[in-house]
């Protein structure tokens, strides 16, 4: 597919982010045919290069979270490096940035400087706690978002302190929210002739927009959604259970027609014609009477007749994946969820497919995450700086 043909082909994107939600946000974006340039501090970079798991000084982390992007290092301490970047926002569509509210307005960077001067730009927020309110000045991770924002709360077991989910999902789902709202500010640009704008992402509250029914529960009956461990009280059955050989299964057979196509398929007609069980409620009532028998059941048999029984009878169930079930499963590799690429000292390996599968313009990959300003010289020279220019800055320490 040629660029042009891309669905974000002629988007320009400048990222200033470190870590997971800004650099996230716009590695949607990248996969999907925009320009992001990201602007990274010339003394190491975005600290993702050196997380988690390290492949010869480079996180792996790394070549997934910035793929498609260019880096280019400025120093925001230095004048002309400051001058650097606001001269690439000004031609820039959209500007995505996760620092502590009032940062770059220190830095001369803030909205009112950008917009003068480029009424067009989307700007990005990506922060703790938003722009505005009495926490905004406060430093705020993921793991606070989730906190705040109600997910650990409800995560976990009852007789058990919260527990966090097993990755940055609060940084992934703010990240969601930027990426979405930036799409709808340009959107309001193109078919309504409206200026650049503001998107505004406090963490807690992109993790506070996906609690479902937890506001009305408690407002109107002043119900406090606990946690609950594996199941889904007022949906049953759904729940997580152990088989013969140690290995895990889930299984949601809420379903009217389902619950009674599984307990046909355990050997439970009673069940199956049992009036007291043929809606969500009356099996929500016995849910501790349902979930002992079908631990029963799912003891007596290895995970794999567990499934294959449930497959027959059309209940939805699946193992639960580790990453070593993923590179093995035949529905990954259909739908092309593993990509091949090269380390930079020519090592295949995997990296995640892209998501959402579009039919005519999906996403690609182009290279794996670029060295530390790998693309400063070329992005500075698109901008009018001549060689020597280039040469000065990187003397006087600006890039």
């Amino acid at each position: 597919m040629s660029e042009a043909q891309k669905t974000l082909a002629g988007l320009k994107v400048v990222e200033l982010g470190t870590l997971i939600a800004g650099p996230f946000c716009t590695r949607i974006m990248a996969e999907f045919g925009a320009e992001v340039i990201k602007v990274e501090a010339p003394d190491g970079g975005d600290p993702l290069r050196q997380w988690r798991k390290v492949y010869q000084g480079t996180s792996l982390w790394w070549y997934v979270q910035a793929r498609n992007k260019k880096s280019v290092t400025a120093n925001l301490k230095h004048p002309e490096g400051r001058a650097f970047v606001r001269k690439l926002i000004a031609g820039a569509d959209i500007l995505v940035e996760n620092f502590r509210p009032g940062v770059l307005e220190k830095l001369g960077l803030g909205w009112d400087t950008l917009r003068a001067d480029n009424p067009g730009l989307v700007m990005v927020r990506l922060s703790g706690f938003g722009q505005t309110g009495p926490y905004k000045d406060q430093p705020g991770f993921g793991a606070v978002g989730e906190s705040m924002g109600g997910l650990r709360y409800i995560t976990g077991f009852s007789d058990r302190p919260p527990v966090r989910t097993g990755i940055s999902i609060g940084d992934s789902i703010a990240a969601l929210w930027g990426a979405i709202g930036a799409l709808m500010a340009l959107r309001h640009k193109e078919v309504n002739g409206g200026a650049g704008q503001v998107v505004d992402v406090a963490l807690y509250e992109a993790v506070f927009a996906m609690m479902e029914s937890l506001v009305p529960e408690y407002d109107v009956g002043a119900f406090v959604r606990e946690r609950t461990g594996n199941i889904m009280p007022g949906i049953t059955p759904s729940n997580t259970h152990g088989t013969r050989d140690g290995r895990h299964v889930t299984i949601g057979a809420n379903g009217d027609a389902i619950f009674k196509r599984f307990m046909l398929a355990i050997g439970r007609p009673d069940l199956a014609d049992d009036p007291g069980l043929a809606d969500n409620a009356g099996r929500d009532a016995r849910r501790d009477e349902i979930y002992a028998l079908v631990d029963a059941w799912c003891a007596q048999h290895d995970e794999a007749e567990v499934l294959a029984v449930l497959a027959a009878a059309e209940v939805p169930s699946s193992r639960v994946y580790s990453v070593v079930d993923m590179f093995a499963d035949p529905q990954f590799i259909a739908r092309h969820m593993f990509e091949s690429a090269k380390l930079p000292d020519g090592r295949e390996f995997r990296l995640p497919g892209i998501v959402p599968k579009l039919s005519a313009t999906p996403g690609e990959t182009n290279w794996i995450g670029p060295e530390l300003g790998a693309h400063t010289d070329a992005v500075l020279a698109g901008l009018g700086y001549t060689p020597q220019d280039i040469a000065g800055l990187r003397v006087a320490g600006a890039v």
